[in-house]
C-alpha cells in the first residue's frame, strides 16, 4: 500500500492563455510567407488551415515557387 496519497496532477495543468495562442498563430504565418505563399493568400486562411499547411512545409514551398 501506498504511504502517501496520490494527487491528480492533470487538474492542475495551466490552460493556455489568449494572448500566447495569438503569438503562436502570428508566428505560424509569418512562417507560410516565409515558405513563398502570398500575405493574401495567408490572410485567408483559418487556424487549422495554417497549422496543416505547416505540417508539411516543402510541399508549400514547392507549390509556391515563383
Amino acid at each position: 500500500m501506498a504511504t502517501t496519497l496520490q494527487r491528480n496532477t492533470n487538474r492542475s495543468r495551466p490552460s493556455k492563455s489568449a494572448g500566447a495562442k495569438a503569438k503562436r498563430s502570428k508566428v505560424q504565418r509569418r512562417r507560410l510567407v516565409a515558405l513563398g505563399m502570398d500575405q493574401a493568400a495567408v490572410d485567408l486562411l483559418n487556424s487549422t488551415e495554417v497549422r496543416t499547411l505547416l505540417k508539411y512545409p516543402k510541399k508549400v514551398s514547392d507549390a509556391h515557387k515563383g
